[in-house]
């Protein structure tokens, strides 16, 4: 089957979507009619790009892992969401930041021609349509492709005979309402590996608190905790953190944590002493957090920070 090209606009839903692997869209409008920017979700296949336009920048990659199936609503999408059915289609994806986030608007001279004639993401000023999902042609992908210097992003293909897997892992192998492949993705997720790490690389891009942006020295680590979290927040990468070794080891074990602000919160039993010679300010700001993460980092705070202040 051939591969098809589509731009999908997610001013609203960029990191809940992005970060967590997936496209939605209600079935029909509030009133019942259907619009074919949510139609065209059926029309998607295994293998076709998808380019995500948000902020007005061209900002991430994507292959389509497969046709759409029936998915509610996702919780986290709250106001952003509130005039949506929710009924809707999903698409699970892997997604590749952009090497060179795009604004279409700077290149219009290029890409203007190649616009489609109905149903356009753009209008020939450069400004964005009101649709969230239009199919575009080869010729824009391979434009946009070039301007954002944006590799097509490998779909991982594993089974299970290709991992060793350990006891805390038993749950997973024992699924049987999943496939060998997704048994795959979530025992490598536990390890903060494959589709989770890419995903939380999509919005982190470095260890808040030391700076570090050498992606092989940082671990994705879990803000919720792999083993308290539902099959899809074990994949999301807002629920994830790039931290540096010693930052993950006091972040899981509990003995640090932040705000959805960005203060840092420190055990009263953590020993002091650890955090001088790590050079750790503990009055430091780390930089605000999303809503998807801020819903990760409350359950942190509330358990696994918590248990480390008793």
């Amino acid at each position: 089957m051939a591969v098809r090209y589509w731009w999908v606009s997610q001013n609203q839903t960029y990191t809940h979507e992005v970060g967590g692997g997936y496209m939605w869209a209600p079935k029909t409008n509030k009133r019942g009619g259907n619009l074919t920017s949510y139609d065209n979700m059926t029309e998607i296949n295994a293998g076709d790009l998808i380019f995500s336009f948000a902020g007005k920048q061209i900002r991430a990659v994507g292959v389509a892992l497969g046709p759409a199936y029936t998915a509610q609503k996702p919780r986290v999408f709250e106001k952003a969401g509130e005039a949506w059915n929710d009924d809707g289609w999903k698409i699970d994806v892997v997604d590749e930041s952009t090497l060179n986030p795009s604004l279409p608007s700077q290149h219009m001279s290029l890409l203007a021609p190649l616009l489609p004639v109905k149903n356009s993401p753009l209008r020939l000023d450069g400004q964005g349509n009101q649709v969230y999902l239009c199919e575009i042609s080869e010729l824009l992908a391979n434009a946009i492709l070039a301007l954002t210097s944006t590799p097509v992003p490998d779909v991982p293909v594993l089974t299970l005979d290709q991992l060793a897997f350990d006891e805390a892992e038993q749950e997973i192998i024992t699924m049987t309402t999943i496939t060998e492949t997704v048994k795959a993705t979530l025992v490598q997720a536990r390890r903060g590996q494959g589709l989770f790490r890419s995903r939380v690389q999509t919005i982190e891009k470095q260890c808040r608190v030391t700076g570090v942006k050498a992606e092989k020295f940082l671990i994705a680590s879990h803000i919720k905790p792999w083993s308290k979290s539902e099959t899809d927040e074990r994949l999301d990468g807002n629920n994830g953190l790039f931290l540096s070794p010693h930052i993950d080891k006091l972040f899981d074990s509990g003995f640090v944590s932040f705000t959805q602000k960005g203060a840092m919160l420190v055990s009263p039993l953590m020993d002091p002493d650890v955090l001088a010679k790590w050079s750790i300010d503990s009055k430091m700001n780390v930089g605000k957090f999303n809503n998807d993460q801020a819903y990760f980092l409350e359950h942190h705070n509330q358990n696994t920070f918590r248990n480390a202040l008793t």
